[in-house]
């Protein structure tokens, strides 16, 4: 298998890119193809004495910025480290990309340069968060500002088949993010939304309000791309927060310094379950290839685990399974016409 990796990527690329490339390729038997300008790759591995020669290097002469218009990846910067990347994918040459760069440029690129599965209306960002139980799935995360009820019925569909295939859980349930539990409750989207996933090949449960997130009740939770995410960024906002504040009690005090000495294991097992890097990105789910999105400040320890999370991601053959249930969906919809006419 051979992972693509966007050598120039992120806030701290090339080098941590580098070291989380080189941990990948040895802690995960997994071949590697960094993407970039080979002479500052191999300038930087020199300059911090990293032995690349496990991996490969594709050149690419440019760089796509985060202010750069995301459309510039097939005009302008259609050279660039993460638009020559996706088409390697796309191409055959690599089995999945990964980049800490630009959403919007990464989102558009997937789209036009490796293109959607067959079907699907919009790819969607899927981001994993930690609750008190098992984590879940939250989709749209933030590409797809206005959407349609048939995309969010098809943002059900991958997000049980990431969370099945990849997460390893049975039958993951399927929530619908909304201000209240009942069937009547939101918009025209919600309200449409919720009849055609009642409908789908997944384990539906309803609507799911915001304050039942952090409880872990479902495995993937569906919204339009604005709703999710602002849940995605108060999510993490609470996170830093409730950090902060921890850090103050457990050093507010001699007393509470000596308490803490005790609590510290508890209190690292806490942190790592609300540490992003543990996840290592968001996949855009509805690529026609597997891409995963890392956060853009990324270490070498999340891009290692965007690494991993994009060859589970291709072993668990998740395109094949939404393939599958769109199929289902198409043949029930086709049976319904027929019974009508």
């Amino acid at each position: 298998m051979n992972i693509v990796l966007d050598a120039f990527g992120g806030d701290n690329a090339p080098l941590e890119i580098i070291k989380g490339a080189i941990d990948a390729h040895k802690g995960l038997s997994v071949d590697i193809t960094l993407v970039g300008m080979e002479d500052k790759i191999k300038k930087c591995a020199e300059d911090n004495s990293l032995d690349i020669s496990g991996l490969k290097i594709r050149h690419a002469p440019d760089v796509i910025e985060i202010c750069d218009d995301a459309m510039t990846i097939r005009s302008s910067k259609s050279e660039s480290s993460m638009a020559v990347g996706l088409k390697m994918v796309a191409t055959g040459e690599g089995d999945a990309f990964v980049s800490a760069g630009s959403t919007a440029a990464l989102v558009v690129g997937a789209t036009l340069i490796v293109k959607r599965i067959k079907g699907i209306k919009r790819a969607a960002l899927a981001t994993v968060l930690p609750t008190e139980a098992e984590p879940f799935m939250l989709l749209d995360s933030g590409a797809n500002a206005d959407c349609k009820p048939e995309m969010l019925l098809q943002f059900g569909i991958m997000g049980s088949a990431y969370m099945n295939k990849v997460m390893k859980f049975n039958e993951p349930t399927v929530g619908l993010a909304n201000i209240g539990s009942e069937e009547s409750k939101g918009r025209e989207l919600e309200l449409a939304s919720y009849k055609l996933l009642q409908e789908a090949p997944i384990n539906f449960i309803g609507n799911v309000e915001a304050r039942e997130l952090p409880r872990g009740n479902c495995r993937v939770v569906v919204a339009d791309g604005f709703t999710g995410n602002m849940l995605l960024k108060l999510y993490e906002g609470m996170g830093k927060f409730i950090g902060s504040e921890m850090k103050k009690l457990l050093t507010s005090s001699l007393l509470s310094k000596i308490g803490a000495l005790f609590l510290m294991k508890n209190v690292k097992a806490f942190r790592k379950r609300m540490d992003y890097k543990e996840y290592g990105g968001a996949p855009l789910l509805g690529a026609g290839k597997p891409v995963i999105k890392a956060h853009g400040s990324s270490d070498a320890k999340a891009i290692y685990n965007a690494v991993r999370q994009a060859k589970e991601f291709t072993e668990g053959n998740v395109i094949s399974e939404v393939t599958k249930a769109l199929e289902i969906i198409k043949e029930k919809q086709s049976a319904a016409a027929a019974a009508a006419e």
